[in-house]
């Protein structure tokens, strides 16, 4: 591998993930790219997490082109404080993250930096799938040809925000001061990949399927917000809307940030619980008028909205029992 191909960090938060992590592991060691920095937080692991890492790092000691640094925090801090410290390790000039319990295609990072390097990117995006127990689902992007696009994708809920899904330029943390908010730990990579998108000049889609989400826990497709989590989520969407509205694209940003807002209560009218339903109808309540102006959301998606803002709970709890029970349940186990 040629020495002048730039450095890839890639970035592992871990707690407890003993279960999961041997199957991250074996997908990092076969990336076929030489030319790797694997940052490991174990964020103050009970379980074997921090052994496995160790060893993890033992056999990269002889890889050419492989480096690895195993971080370990005394206290449990939250998956925020871990990647902002993975961050202030960090020397590869594109950022990576990959999830202890997920995986990456062999050549997905080969294939990231000749994007990046064809395209002068400042972030690579690609395709990704949900794996079930017994079955994966292909999840598309949608092409967007500059940052403001992806923006208002992201806001409108037509493209995801999840760090794993964006190979980045690292300076774009360095120059522009982005750090995760520590406590926050909800929410946390909407805020950093939207403020990495405002300052990016150049992205692109590569469109294959490089990253692998496990969803092994189908009920984990409705994720219930406790009361500490919604507060961090309001943290991180506050910080949020300040930077948008304080960015070179603040006005055009239009109704995305409620749109927003829309989309990131919508878990709790998947749980099955009226409670749930009722907590829905408060939170980011002055967002609600704009349910059904969101074209970009399915109209199933709208209608449920609907639904619950006109305390209909007996229509939301028919369609968490058709889609979420028997769709997912059935279909996608």
């Amino acid at each position: 591998m040629k020495k002048n191909l730039p450095l890839v960090t890639i970035i592992t938060p871990v707690y407890n993930a003993q279960q999961t992590l041997e199957r991250t592991l074996v997908s990092l060691r076969r990336q076929t790219y030489e030319h790797i920095e694997f940052i490991c937080v174990d964020d103050a692991s009970t379980d074997l997490s921090l052994a496995m890492l160790r060893v993890f790092a033992d056999t990269l000691a002889a890889k050419k082109g492989f480096s690895s640094k195993i971080i370990s925090h005394a206290t449990n801090k939250g998956v925020a404080e871990a990647r902002n410290t993975a961050l202030n390790h960090a020397t590869g000039e594109f950022i990576l993250y990959v999830d202890a319990d997920d995986s990456l295609e062999t050549d997905a990072v080969e294939c990231c930096v000749q994007e990046a390097l064809d395209k002068q990117s400042d972030i690579v995006y690609f395709q990704w799938s949900l794996v079930f127990q017994k079955s994966e689902r292909t999840m598309l992007q949608p092409t967007c040809t500059d940052p403001l696009e992806a923006i208002q994708a992201m806001l409108a809920g037509r493209m995801r925000w999840n760090l794993w899904l964006f190979m980045v330029r690292r300076s774009l943390y360095e120059d522009y001061f982005i750090r995760f908010i520590p406590g926050a730990n909800m929410g946390e990579d909407l805020l950093v990949t939207l403020k990495l998108f405002v300052h990016a000049k150049r992205i692109s889609l590569l469109d294959r399927v490089l990253y692998h989400y496990r969803q092994d826990n189908v009920g984990s497709i409705s994720k219930v917000f406790s009361i500490q989590h919604m507060r961090e989520v309001e943290t991180n969407i506050q910080e949020l809307e300040r930077y948008l509205l304080k960015s070179a694209y603040a006005h055009e940003i239009g109704a995305g940030i409620d749109f927003l807002k829309l989309a990131i209560k919508l878990p709790l009218l998947v749980t099955g619980h009226k409670v749930d339903y009722i907590r829905w109808t408060k939170w980011f309540s002055s967002s609600d008028r704009y349910i059904l102006q969101n074209r970009s959301a399915s109209l199933h998606t709208r209608l449920l909205q609907w639904f619950a803002s006109k305390r209909q709970y007996w229509a939301v709890r028919v369609y968490y029992l058709l889609v979420l029970r028997v769709f997912y349940g059935v279909i996608y186990k």
